[in-house]
């Protein structure tokens, strides 16, 4: 399944939010974690997670800061701010207020239509 690069970009702030709610990350440890939590459904790349970082750091949701790796790497360690918190807790209440929304509309689908229409002619993929 591909997930769309709309749906992808409207659920990038919370799910870097959340992630960085768990502990401090970096770019490529975040990219592991989304895909980890997507089951392999969501392949973020770099160019999609570090204009939404650098996004987040100049809102104050985030802040960075360089650290040396074992290997002698350097790495640019992000964490939540008190304000980013607050930010997750909102977009937390909408995507729920969303999701909510879809399921009664899909439950009320599935109940007034017949199995794979969303209206007479109208059909629908099983997995909608």
């Amino acid at each position: 399944m591909d997930i769309s690069k709309d749906l992808m970009a409207a659920s990038s702030t919370p799910i870097v939010l959340a992630i960085l709610a768990e502990e401090d990350s970096y770019g490529y440890a975040i990219l592991q974690r989304v895909r980890e939590l997507s089951g392999g459904k969501m392949e973020w790349t770099d160019g999609m997670l570090y204009p939404v970082l650098h996004r987040l750091e100049r809102l104050g949701h985030v802040k960075a800061r360089w650290e040396t790796a074992d290997t002698g790497r350097k790495r640019k360690y992000y964490r939540i701010t008190p304000p980013g918190r607050a930010q997750l807790v909102e977009d937390r209440k909408q995507w729920q207020a969303v999701d909510a929304t879809l399921r009664g509309i899909w439950k009320a689908i599935s109940i007034s239509n017949p199995v794979g229409h969303l209206a007479p002619g109208i059909p629908i993929s099983q997995g909608a």
